[in-house]
């Protein structure tokens, strides 16, 4: 069964909105209005902003050129083809990529008729795009706004459950081949899509903050969320590449499956304190996992029994275990120090409440 995502039926809205605010104000054809209300929905709305600012200073630049040559040369399709070179080669000098189709489009729209008939009809058909853009800047801000708090943590915990269950079967070889390549692809896939979520919610800490207040602790801990799952990635990958070619012996195998299980609970136990879920992580103060993880690879490299080759890539995969345990303590600390800071927070609120509550009752 197809999921309709909040940008499809917003889109959708737009579109909407668009043809009854064209029809109403009697402009002819509403469908650019349609067009250009698809155009501008954007997954967050500091990007719907930008966009919209975006298309209109480029549609304005290719209205501008559009009617220049229409009065010069006229509209015939040589120089309709020529406009439409001159405006993708402007766009593109002025960064203006994403909104190219856009303006092309409006610039055909303008130069459509088959006498030009002035300035008012011009300026007419650039109001319907204006329109468009419009109606899909307000949807994108009243209807649903897309929390990207709740997506990236939801799209984190599934990219977790993925690498779980690849970290944990990646030396004992439990998965079928298939599987296993199968299970890497979709990881790759989810943290790919958790970093362009990432990059929304950093936009919007910087751009809009002043209008929505944003918990900049809470997105620090995200991106470490994120630089973990990277390095249990990479840590996947080096495993892959160096460690069976390394040959260990069989009591090492164990013991470093058995590290693994025990890092990968520990990360599972971090993100379960985040979530609230349990109060805190027993032997976790003082970088009991980091201390424990360095203990464990020194005993195994320092055996002489492995050939230099074989040596070096136990040196390899110990150090991306390491780098994997060291990150899993930063996210600790980090959340310890924002559930904290939080706390104190709530506290601080409440102690007013009950200080002055007839100024919290009149809020």
């Amino acid at each position: 069964m197809i999921s309709l995502g909040p940008r499809v039926l917003k889109t959708g809205l737009a579109v909407v909105l668009a043809l009854y605010i064209t029809i109403w104000l009697g402009l002819e054809p509403p469908v650019f209005a349609a067009i250009a209300a698809t155009f501008t929905i954007q997954p967050s709305i500091y990007r719907s902003w930008k966009q919209v600012l975006e298309q209109i200073q480029a549609n304005t630049l290719g209205a501008i050129i559009a009617l220049s040559s229409i009065y010069l040369f006229g509209n015939n399709p040589i120089v309709i083809g020529v406009v439409m070179v001159i405006v993708i080669i402007i766009s593109l000098k002025l960064k203006m990529e994403g909104s190219i189709s856009l303006t092309l489009i409006t610039v055909l729209f303008m130069m459509s008729s088959p006498e030009f008939e002035g300035i008012i009809t011009a300026a007419n058909k650039f109001i319907i795009v204006l329109v468009g853009m419009g109606s899909a800047f307000i949807v994108n801000i009243i209807i649903s706004p897309p929390n990207y708090n709740k997506n990236f943590t939801e799209k984190m915990d599934i990219s977790f459950r993925s690498m779980s269950l690849l970290i944990r079967t990646a030396i004992s070889n439990e998965l079928t081949e298939r599987t296993f390549q199968a299970q890497w692809a979709k990881l790759k896939k989810d943290i790919s899509k958790l970093e362009d979520l990432y990059k929304i919610l950093d936009e919007e800490r910087e751009k809009i903050s002043r209008v929505k207040p944003l918990d900049v602790r809470e997105i620090i801990v995200f991106k470490q969320m994120l630089a973990s799952l990277q390095h249990g990635l990479k840590l996947l990958d080096i495993i892959e590449d160096h460690f069976f070619q390394s040959r260990p012996e069989v009591e090492h195998t164990r013991e470093f499956d058995n590290h693994l299980e025990y890092l990968i609970d520990y990360h599972e136990m971090i993100l379960l304190k985040f979530a609230g879920k349990i109060k805190d992580i027993e032997g976790a103060d003082e970088d009991y996992a980091l201390d424990e993880t360095g203990q464990f690879l020194e005993a195994i490299i320092s055996e002489t029994s492995y050939e230099r080759e074989h040596k070096l890539r136990l040196v390899i995969i110990g150090s991306a275990i390491f780098d994997y345990a060291f990150q899993l303590e930063r996210l600790n600390d980090l959340i310890d120090q924002y559930q904290k800071k939080k706390q104190h927070v709530e506290k601080s609120t409440l102690s007013s409440i009950l200080k002055n509550p007839r100024t919290f009752l009149k809020r």
